[in-house]
């Protein structure tokens, strides 16, 4: 039988990054996101309070925390940080990239990059996705080839969250046209200038906060020691990162999800139509019963995945399980917050309708859940 009773440090670990972020995250948060700000003064914040390095190895800057007590964290995040894009840019920067350098970097990159990654003096984005290729990776077009012990890289991704604001990439390409996903793929780490230009910045309808746009790398020649982990391996890699983004993001969904109940209580405590609290008519009390219902069922998903991070390789259907359930229940209970709230719900003062824009595509990034279902079938063995 799985225990996820919190030891005394993960609880204190909780409180913390709790109290940070309430007292220090959600300034002018109405504005930002009306405007698509990404705070840097909030990210170096961020930083000092060491959320860019969870589990990243103290001797290169980070905290140390084990995969369980990173996504501890970042449950603590989602509930005390009402900056949905925030939100993002830190997994996206930690989960996507930080990750992927801690395990397979060389020690010379590792000591280069981490600690400035970890301390948030650099941000770091993704470059996986192609405006043809989407969900599809196999058919990506970038490509890498080696000549005279230099690569020559030629590709652009697109929808790359942090973008426009990122000093490193990590950035995939063919290397070997020959062979598929699997072998065919490599990853690189790339430094904005040297290695790749941020091109086109988009505008999009929730996590306005987090900047998302191209990366370009045209004709570009980097040494090998730029290349991260073996040729070929980019799919591995890959991989990886992406069983700890979508256990941890969902941790992330967790944290808001709770607070958005909350919210919704208090609401239906105080709120009076025909004379009575909203919260005695059953149709408001069994729309609060169902968030609390999908938000323990999803708790307790990501925690059993959290918990196998590392440890055991059907963590990949459990973060597809995961992910596809957590983020339909936080869509969900964005709609039915809504509801609740009637025509406050859409009043961008009550902070409700952005929720629901932020939720959004939760159920488009890390994989769609449409492609997630397909993944939890063959573990099925169809």
């Amino acid at each position: 039988m799985l225990d996820f009773n919190l030891t005394d440090e993960q609880k204190l670990l909780k409180k913390e990054v709790i109290r940070f972020s309430k007292r220090e995250l959600n300034h002018g948060i109405i504005e930002r996101d009306r405007n698509n700000e990404f705070s840097k003064d909030f990210w170096l914040k961020c930083g000092e309070m060491g959320l860019q390095g969870l589990p990243v190895p103290v001797k290169y800057g980070g905290s140390g925390l084990d995969p369980f007590s990173t996504a501890i964290a970042l449950e603590a995040l989602g509930y005390g940080c009402e900056d949905g894009g925030l939100n993002f840019s830190i997994c996206a920067h930690l989960l996507a990239c930080v990750i992927p350098i801690m395990k397979f970097a060389s020690e010379e990159q590792k000591k280069k990059y981490l600690p400035k990654l970890c301390s948030g003096e650099l941000i770091a984005v993704n470059g996986i996705t192609e405006a043809e290729s989407g969900s599809d990776v196999y058919s990506m077009t970038s490509k890498a080839k080696l000549e005279n012990n230099r690569y020559l890289i030629n590709g652009t991704k697109i929808w790359s969250s942090n973008g426009p604001v990122a000093d490193l990439a990590v950035f995939y390409a063919k290397t070997n046209p020959k062979k598929a996903y699997y072998g065919g793929i490599t990853g690189f780490i790339l430094e904005k200038g040297k290695g790749f230009v941020p091109g086109q910045k988009f505008e999009k309808m929730g996590l306005r906060t987090c900047p998302i746009g191209e990366l370009i790398c045209d004709n570009v020649k980097v040494d090998v020691d730029s290349r991260l982990g073996e040729e070929g391996s980019g799919a591995t890699i890959f991989s990886y990162s992406m069983d700890w983004e979508r256990v941890c993001i969902a941790a992330n969904h967790v944290g808001t999800m709770q607070r958005l109940l909350e919210k919704a209580v208090l609401y239906a405590r105080n709120r009076k139509q025909g004379g009575k609290k909203i919260g005695d008519y059953q149709a408001v009390s069994h729309k609060i019963s169902q968030m609390k219902i999908n938000l323990e069922a999803a708790r307790l998903l990501t925690y059993s995945a959290a918990s196998k991070l590392d440890k055991d390789k059907t963590v990949s259907l459990d973060g597809s399980i995961t992910k596809v359930f957590t983020s339909e229940a936080l869509v969900n209970m964005c709609n039915d917050l809504i509801q609740i709230f009637g025509g406050n719900g859409i009043m961008v003062e009550y902070e409700v309708e952005r929720a629901l824009r932020d939720a959004m595509a939760s159920r488009i990034y890390s994989g769609t859940n449409e492609v997630h279902k397909n993944i939890i079938a063959k573990w099925q063995g169809i």
